[in-house]
């Protein structure tokens, strides 16, 4: 079966939804080909069927029933039918419908009763996979992966494959409201019914190192000769905030922020602005960095010319560490003496930049889950944001800017501390030689920002206040 954005696969053993190609996403490591995001080299399929002895299930043998398996130029929708029979009469279709522009798939139980008695009977659905690291996942763009579930009595969980495992998953059995999927680096896949239909969800270990998401739905009584359906939507596909928000309540809290989300929201709010007024994501992440360089201007500021201060006074710190050698005592009087005579605070420097940790914290989450930047381009040989710049320019850039940065600030009057300081630059930058290209440009356009920040307030320190340096 083949739409505008999938082409999927439906085995006939099950009836089950076996792999799905998203054709507008490559894959991580081969761009030529399609990013696959359920398929059973990985075991990942979307499984569901009818509770009951001799109801169809996940492993009857269904029929396919004859029909196009390709949407149509100017068709909004293609669906696929499916039949197999019950006892008693019972005949069951399962029906597939793709929908153009939409990663939304509707799948279908329609229950005719060919018998003499009423039937009331329960249709599950569930996600099926392992737990082994989806293809793109790294320690270095590593976000949550594994089973979510949203209701409104329990807000948004995530639950560990190894809590399920280990029986210590917690989360509302039975709700009218919601939805329960499988989350992963940049997609997710969510059984999302309608409305206040009332379900019941699991999480269970299956065999042979499986794992099942899913839930259970009634199906209206079906009186004789009648017929009754169920319907429960699958999403399967990228998680692109836009299309998110319009599939189920809170169902764009999958997009792995970590703990600052509150900030995070708004900061990628503003990268979609930038990239829509530039159109290239690569100038965006320029364009947001110098701005909350700019908001945060003034305590960077208040931080930067306390850390002048110090680099003024550190000559006479390193005389009063050789003349009172080890007498700690006598050494920290002078000095608060020092402090206190120039006005210094010396942690003044600190608490400025603690106060902007949380928000650039944020911002390193926001374009880490952020879709977005999957194989988008920025210039030259940056051809994927997402993925290690492939020359290591920027970590260069970003290594010898950690190093200036370094020089800048006031030495430490401890020969022990000024060493580590000098090391720390290059010890610290070997972590950015593996992060995607796009968070090393945040950090890279950040230090220079604070480069030229911090040169001119010491330049203008030093020019405006000679005589402290002189005594």
């Amino acid at each position: 079966m083949r739409t505008d954005l999938v082409v999927a696969t439906i085995n006939t053993l099950g009836g089950t939804l076996q792999r799905l190609e998203l054709v507008k996403h490559k894959a991580q490591a081969d761009e030529n080909k399609n990013f696959v995001l359920l398929g059973r080299s990985y075991n990942y399929e979307a499984e569901s069927g009818l509770i009951g002895e001799g109801l169809p299930n996940h492993r009857t043998i269904w029929r396919i029933l004859p029909g196009p398996r390709e949407l149509a130029a100017g068709a909004e929708k293609l669906e696929v039918r499916l039949t197999a029979d019950g006892p008693n009469g019972l005949t069951v279709e399962k029906v597939y419908t793709f929908h153009r522009n939409r990663y939304l798939i509707d799948v279908a139980f329609e229950i005719k009763n060919g018998g003499t008695s009423p039937v009331t009977v329960d249709a599950y659905y569930q996600l099926v996979r392992d737990d082994k690291d989806p293809p793109g996942q790294t320690h270095t763009s590593r976000t949550y992966f594994g089973p979510v579930m949203y209701s409104a009595e329990s807000k948004y969980k995530k639950i560990s494959f190894s809590d399920i495992e280990e029986g210590k998953a917690e989360y509302p059995k039975h709700a009218d409201d919601g939805w329960i999927g499988i989350v992963q680096h940049y997609f997710v896949s969510a059984w999302v019914p309608r409305g206040k239909l009332s379900r019941e969800y699991y999480l269970k270990r299956l065999p042979d190192g499986l794992f099942a998401a899913g839930l259970i739905v009634a199906t209206p009584r079906v009186a004789p000769g009648a017929s009754a359906s169920v319907d429960v939507p699958l999403f399967a596909g990228p998680q692109e905030q836009k299309r998110l928000k319009a599939v189920a309540p809170e169902f764009d809290l999958v997009v792995d922020y970590g703990w600052l989300s509150i900030i995070a929201w708004p900061l990628f709010w503003l990268l979609e602005k930038y990239h829509a007024l530039t159109g290239n994501w690569g100038v965006a992440i320029i364009l947001l960095t110098i701005t909350v360089k700019l908001v945060f201007f003034p305590l960077s500021a208040a931080s930067y010319k306390s850390m002048a201060k110090m680099k003024l006074v550190t000559p006479r710190l390193t005389k009063l560490r050789e003349m009172y050698g080890n007498d700690r005592a006598k050494l920290n009087q002078a000095m608060m003496e020092l402090y206190k005579t120039e006005k210094i605070n010396p942690l003044g420097g600190c608490f400025p930049i603690l106060v902007q940790i949380p928000v650039f914290i944020a911002l390193y989450w926001t374009l880490l889950a952020a879709i977005e930047l999957r194989h988008a381009p920025f210039i030259f040989w940056i051809k994927d944001l997402s993925a290690l710049d492939p020359y290591y320019v920027l970590p260069i850039l970003m290594t010898i800017s950690m190093v200036i940065q370094t020089r800048m600030n006031p030495k430490p009057p401890d020969p022990v501390q000024a060493k580590v300081m000098t090391f720390m630059p290059f010890v610290f930058s070997v972590f950015f030689f593996f992060f995607p290209a796009g968070l090393v440009l945040y950090w890279l356009v950040n230090n220079i920002l604070s480069i030229l920040q911090q040169w001119q307030i010491q330049r203008m320190f030093i020019r405006d206040k000679p005589a402290h340096g002189k005594r």
